[in-house]
């Protein structure tokens, strides 16, 4: 790897669209009312605060996004004996964490109401098309927890498609068009922003035969890409631009993955969407407010073909800021190895948050707390951050981790000392169990708790002072400490082990206890491992708008390595025990058969944690999935 990276600001949409004369949908539009100033109160009387009990808040329903709100009106307005849904992505790149929104609504919609969703690939445009992008997907839904009850392909339909545009032509309801990019943006008014008139092609009314000749040429290979169109003949007087005679088919000279050289032409998403939808009974078609000027176009196709009609719905994108997410952006940074690749843990394509250690339910119910309204979410990656700690902080075991370890000698222990110290994985669920480390005349401990020189407001080792070993019966006290000569960085710590000598147990406790890991070779410990601490990929929070564009936002310090952590024995089980936790589509792996990323614990005092891929044989590789707590200057 090259570089290393940080943060960005951008809009997650479902699905892109691929026509090349597609509008682009207008943007909702937050209406902002005026606060009216406050009348001067009396100061009321200061209330005490009670003591808030330090446990966990109540977990929220994880199916409330059904029960109430958007989502329970849409089944309101068509309730059905049979629902039935469908998730369509296009497979010309990975989904990220905006496309986990649209896989809860569908997927998780069917479910709530006993029904079913389709996998649907919108494969009409084989020239971005990859066999890598269709079995990422279904991965990524499956690890989700769904099972589509079908997976499909547009595909599927091409004959029958091809079908209703020749019977579309015979109703009058489309046209052959040969005119340019340019010549069609002028018909529809010029170019985005203008206002100019529109008026139609002037191949619109041309004989009802004279199209079907023409639209069969293009299927038999008469025109290159771009010569031809087969056109809708809907309202060019209608204000929505989503009925200004869309295309339905063009030319592509690319062979499909399904059906090789069969097909020169190729169905736009404006014609196949709903016709798809059509032909596998979709009750509810659910998709983001981009498409909402597409309902009308989406209704009048289904009337124009005499077909079923479902019925079409929107709600809000989801949006995060402080990352790219274009695939053409993603891309450059894979290809200039910015990153390690699609799975970078620092990226929010759900590969790369399954890499980073994120769990399943963990996204899930972030979507699930943020709800589901016709308003575009427009959410901070901190607020991402908060909701996965929070769901870490209840579901994964706990461990002791050494970043930087330097060895303590304990002098006054003789050479073979080994005591058992049992602990516990999680101090608050007795069902996590307890594992049994080593405590021996040396130990490490992290760089950070000590300190040459003691003060006042440092509560960790330094020479004279006393501390706790987490769960070890007595204190040690520090003595002196080693230097490396070259460095100048301490590289051992002397200390004593006070246990009272009169073999009573009263001593003074100490004020701090810390984490530690034993040596000893009969145990395997300690377990050596490399940590990768992630930070934002971008400096700021629009990278953008960076003067000379995302590139140059580049954050040089996105990844911090440190190559000889340690971490304590009770790994050993925590990787057979796994998945941690057993939730979605993670909980029917099999015990030490689950991937490195279910092998997840909190680093004790560092952060959440997960192995990487790049793991093998005796080689520790960990990924920080979240920081412990949020960083200093996050969001307000």
């Amino acid at each position: 790897m090259e570089e290393n990276n940080k943060s960005n600001t951008v809009t997650l949409p479902e699905r892109p669209k691929h026509e090349s004369d597609a509008v682009e949908q207008q943007s909702n539009i937050a209406i902002l009312e005026k606060a009216q100033k406050k009348a001067k109160t009396p100061k009321p009387t200061p209330v005490k605060k009670e003591k808030i009990p330090n446990v966990p808040a109540a977990p929220i329903d994880p199916k409330s996004m059904f029960k109430e709100g958007f989502l329970k009106s849409v089944y309101n307005e068509k309730s059905s004996d049979r629902v039935i849904t469908r998730f369509p992505p296009e497979p010309n790149g990975f989904l990220h964490i905006g496309h986990s929104k649209a896989i809860a609504i569908n997927f998780g919609f069917a479910r709530y109401h006993n029904g079913v969703c389709y996998l649907r690939f919108d494969d009409t445009n084989p020239e971005a098309e990859e066999e890598k992008y269709f079995t990422a997907i279904e991965e990524m839904i499956q690890w989700l927890g769904f099972t589509p009850y079908k997976v499909t392909y547009s595909s599927d339909n091409f004959d029958r498609l091809y079908e209703l545009a020749e019977a579309l032509i015979k109703k009058d309801g489309a046209y052959v068009c040969h005119c340019t990019d340019t010549e069609i943006k002028l018909q529809k008014g010029g170019e985005k922003g203008a206002a100019g008139p529109r008026y139609a092609c002037p191949h619109r009314d041309r004989p009802l035969g004279q199209s079907l000749t023409e639209f069969r040429a293009m299927r038999d290979g008469k025109y290159k890409p771009r010569e031809a169109f087969l056109r809708m003949k809907q309202d060019l007087t209608d204000g929505n631009p989503q009925m200004w005679d869309l295309a339905a088919y063009r030319v592509l000279e690319k062979e499909h993955h399904r059906t090789g050289d069969k097909w020169r032409i190729y169905p736009t998403y404006d014609f196949t969407h709903c016709l798809c939808d059509s032909f596998e009974d979709i009750s509810h078609s659910l998709c983001t407010t981009e498409f909402q000027l597409s309902r009308v176009s989406y209704e009048w196709l289904c009337d124009a073909v005499e077909v079923y009609k479902p019925m079409q719905r929107e709600y809000g994108r989801l949006n995060l800021t402080g990352t790219v997410l274009s695939k053409r952006k993603l891309l450059k940074l894979v290809e200039d190895h910015h990153v390690r690749g699609w799975d970078d843990p620092r990226l929010y394509t759900l590969i790369g948050l399954r890499r980073r250690g994120v769990p399943p339910g963990a996204i899930l119910s972030f979507v699930n707390e943020l709800g589901v309204s016709t308003a575009l979410t427009n959410i901070q990656i901190f607020r991402f951050e908060q909701s996965v700690r929070r769901y870490l902080e209840q579901t994964v075991p706990r461990l002791m981790l050494l970043l930087d370890p330097i060895p303590v000698i304990i002098d006054n222990l003789p050479d073979n000392y080994v005591e058992d110290i049992e602990l516990p994985f999680s101090p608050k669920d007795p069902s996590f169990g307890t594992h049994v480390v080593p405590f021996t005349k040396t130990v490490y401990i992290d760089r950070s708790d000590f300190r040459e020189v003691d003060s006042k407001d440092f509560f960790r080792l330094a020479p004279g002072k006393s501390v706790g070993l987490l769960k070890v019966p007595f204190p040690v006290k520090a003595t002196s400490f080693e230097k490396d000569e070259s460095s100048g960085l301490v590289k051992a710590v002397h200390a004593e082990y006070e246990k009272p000598e009169d073999g009573t147990t009263a001593f003074k406790k100490p004020k701090t206890y810390i984490q530690w890991v034993g040596s000893s070779a009969a145990h395997s410990s300690p377990i050596k491992a490399e940590v990768r601490i992630f930070n934002p990929l971008f400096k700021s929070g629009n990278p953008d708008a960076a003067e000379g564009g995302y590139l140059n936002d580049l954050n040089p310090d996105s990844e911090e390595i440190y190559p000889n952590a340690m971490i304590e024995t009770g790994l050993k089980e925590i990787r057979k025990r796994a998945p941690w936790p057993e939730e979605e589509g993670e909980k029917d792996l099999k015990k030490g058969e689950a991937g490195w990323e279910t092998v997840r614990f909190q680093g004790l005092r560092v952060g959440y944690f997960c192995m990487d891929r790049d793991s093998e044989g005796d080689k520790v590789v960990l990924n920080r999935i979240v920081s412990l707590k949020e960083d200093a200057g996050k969001g307000s």
